[in-house]
């Protein structure tokens, strides 16, 4: 018994002696290491707001009236290149093609039902409020809606046109893309990602639902073309702001509660609006302040609400849109013309008879009426319901995803049979400028954890970026393994703590794991992650694109790791000593579409850093987003503009080279766990 005993003991010393020798990386030993904070959401939210208020375009020092009109013209030209950015030109010039459809009469007014044509293919409807008594030309109105489910029925919005209608104007109701009768899934607004991919600036189709409107009124012979005004309530709002400041055939205007500067934006994103507000590169040169300037000096009331409980509050967004911009009125001669209204009751977010009354008092002064500016007793009885306004719409119409497919039929990526070197450069900078590639350093490694134990070791990093933005990522290897397997990055859709075993695997081969969040992935979500669609959207309308900066920052993170400076922050001035086994290019396995797409562009753009790209999970071209379309939110690094009109994993794969690319990757087996 006590040789048994003694053989035990014996035996229970030389293994524990051998564990570290033999100890892998283990399930329970590396999830906790993946699922530690490394980064708090609200420093990642502050780092963007900071990235992006440092690009919010000035407003410019003008001296005289005559060079603030040729800024004014020069910017107006932008700003629709922009918004028509892959449009056809047939499209945008084409005619107004508007349809009687049926007509209502009631006392003071009547109602003509219109269905008109935005593209070809895509139609919306319209209600004409004409005036009982027509006599000369007479003025009129263009009412936009806003993000109201009842559309052209909704009842503030009727109840404006019928007075309006009452006091001499012509009142045109526009039904609005995703509400109304054009309400559908494929309709819902941020949709428009899918026109961006396709190659169409998905804002120029918001921009020409509501220019037919314009269109219709200037070529009506019984309107004044003198006298034309727009005006709508938060989406409608946004409208306003935009049609009447960027066509010169608007008048008047009354903007209520649509839009802020991009300034206040970026301090309150839920004031971002929805994707059409902030349309790819749409404020990179000119924001809504400079737009707002370009009113002077055609008569402007913006209306805002005190305590609206939606967005725009008129306390926060005042100094943007109004206060800032009353110097180019003044410039122009008619700082009157510029005036604030700030709505007590309710104070909420509308547009009810308070800020409506202030809506014809306005329109009576500017189009040289003599009415009250009272809301008729009556209005409440004239209320129309949806069925009874009800235009109807082809069986077939389009959808905002059945145009992105009509436009995606029409792309074929045919790349030559032989990519010579004159080709690939080509490509290779294109794709740069789509994705707006710009290259950035790691400034900064900061070691937030460290652990050694039972043979593995892990250093838990806040990388900061040369641009001011900063991604988390977990380095994993073994200690007792000689690293003979290379270095292996890890980016999943879902965060890094779902790419456990992969990186389990991969330390028991003897390779070292980097899982990184890049920007928008996993626990990089700026703020409170609830917003992840207005982000995207926000990076897209100051001119920068998410897929560039997160392709930036894995080429970084790969030079970083060539640099082999993996402990810990180095002293101010020390001299980085080159790795005597030099620059090995880095395998990158990715989880889900956004992370194949960034390995993808960032391999095409930098091939050198990059020895191979597996992909799980992930889709064969991104037509794929087009024909089955995804929530944008679980896409939105790939919604950029332009992205599939040139490119696709099949061309991108020939400017990679000789990176090989596998996008068929399987989920693996866990081994030694």
């Amino acid at each position: 018994m006590s040789a048994m005993r003694n053989i035990l003991l014996f035996a229970a010393f030389v293994s524990s002696c051998l564990l570290p020798a033999t100890a892998q990386a283990t399930r329970s030993a590396i999830d906790p290491l993946l699922k530690q904070p490394l980064q708090s959401q609200v420093l990642a939210g502050e780092e963007l707001r900071h990235f992006l208020l440092k690009r919010v375009p000035a407003l410019p020092a003008i001296h005289s009236p005559e060079d603030w009109q040729k800024e004014a013209d020069r910017l107006r030209e932008h700003e629709l290149s922009v918004i028509y950015h892959g449009w056809p030109p047939a499209w945008v010039e084409a005619k107004p093609q508007f349809e009687k459809v049926a007509e209502i009469t009631r006392p003071g007014y009547r109602i003509v039902k219109l269905r008109y044509e935005i593209v070809p293919g895509f139609s919306s409807t319209a209600l004409l409020y004409e005036p009982e008594h027509i006599t000369g030309k007479m003025p009129a109105i263009l009412d936009v809606n806003g993000h109201g489910a009842g559309g052209k029925a909704v009842e503030h919005k009727q109840k404006r046109c019928i007075n309006q209608a009452r006091r001499g104007i012509f009142a045109l109701s526009l039904e609005w893309i995703g509400m109304g009768e054009l309400s559908s899934p494929d309709n819902e607004h941020n949709q428009i990602g899918l026109l961006d991919l396709a190659g169409a600036n998905g804002v120029g189709l918001f921009y020409l639902a509501m220019r037919r409107g314009i269109d219709y009124l200037y070529d009506d012979p019984r309107v004044d073309r003198a006298r034309i005004g727009v005006t709508g309530l938060s989406g409608g709002g946004w409208q306003t702001m935009l049609l009447s400041t960027l066509d010169i055939r608007v008048g008047p205007a009354v903007p209520v509660a649509g839009f802020s500067s991009l300034t206040t934006a970026i301090e309150h994103p839920e004031y971002a609006g929805d994707a059409e507000q902030d349309g790819a590169d749409m404020r990179a040169v000119a924001d809504y302040a400079h737009l707002m300037a370009l009113r002077a000096p055609r008569p402007t009331l913006l209306i805002y609400n005190a305590m609206d409980d939606c967005c725009f509050r008129a306390g926060v967004v005042k100094q943007g849109v109004y206060t800032d911009i009353q110097p180019f009125f003044a410039l122009m001669g008619s700082p009157e013309n510029l005036q604030w209204y700030e709505n007590e009751n309710p104070g909420t977010h509308n547009y009810q008879i308070d800020s409506r009354e202030q809506s014809y008092r306005f329109f009576d002064r500017a189009f040289h009426l003599q009415a009250s500016d009272k809301e008729d007793a009556d209005t409440d009885t004239e209320v129309q319901t949806a069925a009874e306004l009800a235009v109807g719409i082809p069986a077939n119409n389009l959808t905002i995803v059945g145009l992105a497919r009509q436009l995606a039929q029409a792309i074929h990526h045919d790349p030559p049979a032989q990519a010579d070197a004159a080709w690939v450069e080509k490509q290779r900078q294109q794709l740069r400028e789509v994705v707006r590639f710009a290259p950035v350093t790691v400034t900064h490694a900061w070691p937030v954890s460290e652990t050694h134990e039972r043979g593995l070791e892990s250093r838990g990093y806040r990388f900061e970026f040369s641009n001011g933005l900063s991604a988390p990522g977990v380095l994993l290897e073994s200690a007792v393994r000689p690293r003979s397997g290379g270095t292996t990055l890890l980016i999943s859709d879902t965060g890094r703590a779902s790419m456990l075993v992969e990186a389990g695997n991969d330390v028991n081969r003897g390779q070292r794991v980097l899982v990184l969040d890049p920007l928008l992935f996993g626990e990089n979500i700026p703020g409170t992650g609830d917003d992840l669609s207005g982000l995207a959207q926000m990076v897209n309308t100051v001119g920068e694109r998410p897929l560039g900066l997160d392709a930036a920052q894995v080429a970084a993170i790969a030079h970083w790791l060539q640099e082999d400076a993996i402990d810990g922050s180095g002293t101010p001035g020390a001299r980085i000593v080159p790795p005597n086994h030099g620059a090995a290019p880095m395998r990158i396995v990715t989880n889900g579409p956004r992370g194949e797409t960034v390995a993808v562009v960032a391999a095409a753009i930098m091939p050198e850093l990059y020895s191979s790209i597996e992909s799980r999970h992930a889709i064969a071209s991104l037509g794929d987003l087009i024909t089955h379309p995804v929530d944008y939110h679980d896409a939105q690094v790939m919604m950029c503009l332009d992205l599939y009109r040139y490119f696709d994993f099949n061309t991108m794969r020939l400017i990679a080279a000789p990176v090989k690319i596998d996008l068929t990757g399987e989920d693996p087996e866990p081994i030694f766990w």
